[in-house]
């Protein structure tokens, strides 16, 4: 009694699962967690009440609000709890305690008295029936519904029937033998954090207790607005809010970095590292693509000039003065070569390039040609009367 909790009161309804995987040993565990969580509890009429309901193809009401208003008489009436050793119906059970133990006839406080209404489910299987309909409704009436999973408990079906936020309202222990712990998390939940964990709050996001009041927080990333309940998502790409090395694209309260084209998103999802914007199929140069940190421009093969467009090229003319190494003349053989040659009067060089004057021959008119036979006849006759002179 000395660790009762003086809270604001409540109506709670304990639905324990007894169905045939729960071995008798088991059971007698989650009796003696049901009794340690009464003595937990400001029970009374004025304060918490608290109602049983056994559960596994078929659902028992142990005891509901009305029968009990101290703690040793609930205890007592725990300690004679037998399984039912059957299926496990938790829709049915949760039905059940909407219809025959929430009601103002079984003790539930009229709705005028503002009293939280809470069921705390303890089930080691799967549910057998459609839960999640059921628990839908439940919630929708105000029912604040606590999921106690144990062993082969299946967590889906947990978080299916539990009320929101998951994180606080699903709990699991490994085995009934350790069941008792979790007496403490609902102490807590029940006597320190109060309106928080009541969900009463109106919080959108975070409820935080302080003593008898609370206030309410956001979520990292949001910012809470002018009403002091609900949340907006703050621009988490301002300056200094992110680290992205080039494009920051805001989401939701969160962030995601991108990059400008012509760069990739590195392995660490913040830098950026230029692509080779030369790699076959990213450019539209016809001959020469030459990579500039993120972009590319395009050139030409030797003999060639790249055309306006910036893209295509055309062959140059290989005998314009600077691109030949002829010394007199330059030839054009096709768009890429050429050869050498020399003016009148020159002949060129072995190294095909340069050329030297050529050697001249002495020319004899026609006249200079009758000149030399005369003389020649005349030789020829001065030559013949020598002879015979010189035979007398």
């Amino acid at each position: 009694s000395d660790t009762a909790c003086k809270n604001r009161p409540l109506d709670l309804v304990f639905i324990v699962d007894s169905s045939r995987s729960v071995r008798p040993e088991e059971f007698e565990k989650v009796k003696i967690f049901l009794s340690e969580m009464i003595d937990t509890l400001d029970v009374g009429e004025r304060t918490t009440r608290v109602a049983v309901m056994n559960y596994a193809s078929t659902v028992k009401v142990e005891f509901p609000f009305r029968t009990y208003f101290d703690k040793d008489s609930m205890k007592e009436a725990v300690s004679r709890i037998e399984p039912l050793s059957a299926g496990t119906m938790t829709g049915l059970a949760i039905q059940t305690a909407m219809d025959e133990v929430f009601t103002e006839e079984m003790g539930t406080r009229p709705a005028a008295f503002n009293i939280p209404k809470v069921v705390i489910v303890v089930t080691d299987g799967r549910p057998q029936d459609q839960v999640q309909d059921v628990a839908a409704r439940a919630r929708t009436a105000g029912i604040e519904i606590y999921a106690v999973g144990v062993e082969r408990a299946d967590m889906q079906s947990l978080r299916i029937m539990a009320s929101e936020p998951l994180d606080e309202h699903v709990f699991y222990v490994e085995t009934y033998g350790v069941i008792e712990k979790l007496t403490s998390r609902f102490r807590e939940t029940f006597c320190a954090v109060n309106v928080c964990a009541l969900g009463t709050h109106g919080c959108q996001q975070v409820c935080v207790s302080d003593g008898a009041s609370h206030l309410c927080d956001c979520y990292e990333g949001y910012t809470l607005n002018p009403d002091k309940r609900t949340c907006s998502a703050v621009d988490m790409c301002a300056p200094g809010r992110h680290e992205c090395d080039q494009i920051c694209v805001s989401n939701n309260g969160s962030y995601v970095c991108d990059c400008y084209e012509g760069y990739n998103l590195n392995p660490d999802k913040k830098t950026c590292s230029a692509m080779d914007m030369c790699a076959p199929e990213r450019h539209d140069c016809a001959q020469v693509c030459l990579s500039n940190d993120g972009s590319y421009s395009c050139g030409c093969y030797e003999g060639y000039t790249l055309n306006p467009d910036k893209k295509t090229c055309s062959a140059a003319d290989v005998c314009v003065p600077g691109r030949h190494d002829c010394e007199q003349l330059c030839l054009r053989d096709d768009d890429l070569s050429y050869t050498c040659d020399c003016h009148q009067g020159y002949t060129l060089n072995p190294d095909r390039k340069t050329c030297s004057r050529a050697r001249t021959s002495s020319l004899v008119t026609a006249e200079e040609s009758c000149k030399c036979e005369a003389i020649v006849a005349l030789q020829d006759s001065v030559t013949s009367r020598l002879e015979a002179l010189s035979t007398k």
